[in-house]
């Protein structure tokens, strides 16, 4: 079959929608309610406009990042996703290869297809541990107590899942992990062999930190009993850099900062949520100016260009996190698609600092946005 050339974002889209099996693709791609929060920060991203300059001699630029003080080849990294391995096999290990290749952290989620030990082996010590809070404190310790051993040195705390966001498209599909096979997800894998026929070889992607030994991962358990408390005994015991992925409030960032947290992460879990959450880019915008330059804020949500990423600089991001375009060039383009993605993007991350007349994403500032 014909495949699309591998120019944008929606290219890796469309490529994915055509392999994967409609239960699949929708649980990547959807998004909470009527899918209004990520079309609106969509929307915001696209209404900022870059502020394009000449004469600058930009022959030697770089997009080089920086990262708790350590380079990167890429100034963007990997969100942490829930069974990637589902975009095809072996989606973990190609995202923790391309974090290795480009220095850069894949952020490797609870609810991984590959265990935590693996990754962080197959990423060369690229790789932050995402936690979920649970009532079960002693899966969580052993969780905590694994990424420890293995060489974890960054946890990523998600705090925007007290209960798990309504999402149509998945509940349609009757989507749950492990999968329940009944007719319409039979026939639904039938029209999708390829994907079908390799899942079946590889075998099923699984919760694999979770082998039996302690409690199992559940999805769509509530997590409303996390709170500042919990956050203090955390902070309390994990010793390396904590990370709060999922604030879009100015007041929640300002005490996040007094907690002792070392960055935060904008986010709306990418429209997953709320479907009235403000766009996460606006959000950014109103942190950065209350933490000021000092703090470190990092950002995921709505991320397809490398023009957005460099958007996302200018609003107020140290560092920039991807998630579903990594799933997508997987799943459309095989083992190779994250690769490809980071070169797609960084050529248009340097188109964009050439435009802009600067040489390095370190040079981008707020007076580079002209709003609307």
């Amino acid at each position: 079959m014909f495949k699309q050339p591998f120019v944008t974002v929606e290219d890796a889209r469309r490529a994915a929608k055509r392999r994967l099996p409609a239960m699949v693709f929708d649980y990547i791609d959807g998004a909470a309610g009527e899918g209004l929060a990520e079309e609106r920060n969509r929307r915001e991203l696209a209404h900022l406009m870059l502020r394009s300059r000449v004469l600058q001699n930009v022959e030697k630029r770089s997009v080089a990042g920086k990262l708790f003080g350590a380079p990167t080849k890429l100034p963007f990294g990997i969100a942490p996703m829930g069974m990637c391995n589902l975009s095809g096999p072996r989606t973990d290990i190609h995202l923790a290869k391309f974090a290795a290749q480009n220095h850069v952290p894949v952020a490797v989620s609870t609810a991984a297809s590959t265990p935590l030990e693996k990754m962080i082996e197959m990423a060369e010590g690229n790789a932050w541990f995402q936690l979920y809070y649970t009532a079960d404190q002693s899966a969580a310790e052993h969780l905590l107590s694994r990424a420890e051993t293995a060489g974890y040195d960054v946890l990523v705390l998600t705090v925007d899942v007290p209960e798990v966001g309504k999402r149509p498209r998945e509940l349609r599909h009757g989507f749950k992990m492990p999968f329940k096979i009944g007719p319409r997800q039979f026939i639904d894998f039938a029209m999708h062999p390829k994907w079908s026929v390799s899942t079946l070889l590889h075998g099923a992607p699984s919760l694999a930190n979770f082998d039996g030994s302690q409690a199992s991962f559940d999805r769509s358990a509530s997590r409303a009993g996390a709170d500042w408390i919990y956050l203090k005994q955390l902070r309390q015991r994990w010793k390396g850099k904590l990370v709060i992925k999922g604030v879009l409030d100015v007041e929640d960032a300002l005490r996040l900062k007094d907690e002792g947290v070392d960055a935060i992460q904008v986010s709306s879990h990418g429209g997953r949520q709320l479907d009235s959450a403000i766009p996460p880019i606006l959000a950014l915008k109103a942190i950065r100016e209350a933490l000021g330059e000092g703090f470190t804020l990092f950002y995921d949500s709505g991320i397809r260009t490398g023009e957005d990423i460099v958007k996302a600089y200018a609003m107020g991001a140290d560092f920039v996190f991807l998630g579903r375009p990594f799933q997508m060039a997987i799943a459309g383009y095989g083992a190779g698609g994250a690769q490809k993605l980071g070169t797609l993007l960084g050529e248009e991350i340097s188109q964009t600092l050439a435009m802009l007349g600067i040489n390095s994403i370190d040079q981008v500032t707020s007076s580079m946005i002209v709003e609307p």
